[in-house]
């Protein structure tokens, strides 16, 4: 479960690499670092592609220049879609792209959605987390499929 004060679960994430699919230790990626995390329901899907991420990809430099190492964005999907996912978004190098395929993470987070009404299936609900050393410090979670709160307007006032 992620909780405020609390360690962020370690679980395997994925992304695609010069030599193929690299393995991600969840904790152990961002341990040492400052890093704003940022959950998504699905790749290419219109709220997140229209709305949540471009905010994230405008505001990536603020971001950054609040001392954050890395701005992280994981959704339950396969790295092949994560990578296109970013190049459809223009993120280039100021988001890192991961993929939760198993839904591990999401799980282990207890942020997960249950979409299969919508054709959809067991998705990550929205949400933006700050990690300081692998320690949770702000956690922006959705209620269902909102977006209200887990925006990088707001993020940056948490930082």
């Amino acid at each position: 479960m992620i909780e405020i004060g609390k360690k962020l679960p370690s679980a395997t994430l994925y992304k695609l690499g010069e030599k193929g699919i690299d393995e991600i230790d969840s904790l152990e990626y961002v341990s040492g670092k400052k890093v704003v995390l940022v959950g998504v329901p699905g790749a290419f899907t219109p709220t997140c592609s229209l709305q949540q991420m471009p905010g994230f990809v405008e505001k990536a430099d603020e971001i950054m220049d609040k001392n954050v190492d890395e701005i992280i964005c994981i959704s339950v999907t396969n790295p092949f879609v994560m990578k296109a996912w970013g190049e459809s978004l223009s993120v280039g190098e100021k988001i890192t792209m991961l993929a939760d395929g198993n839904g591990n993470f999401t799980e282990a987070c207890e942020l997960n959605l249950d979409l299969s009404s919508l054709g959809i299936g067991h998705v990550s609900s929205r949400y933006a987390v700050i990690i300081e050393d692998g320690i949770v410090t702000s956690l922006l979670a959705e209620e269902g499929g909102a977006f209200s709160v887990s925006s990088a307007e707001n993020i940056l006032e948490q930082l």
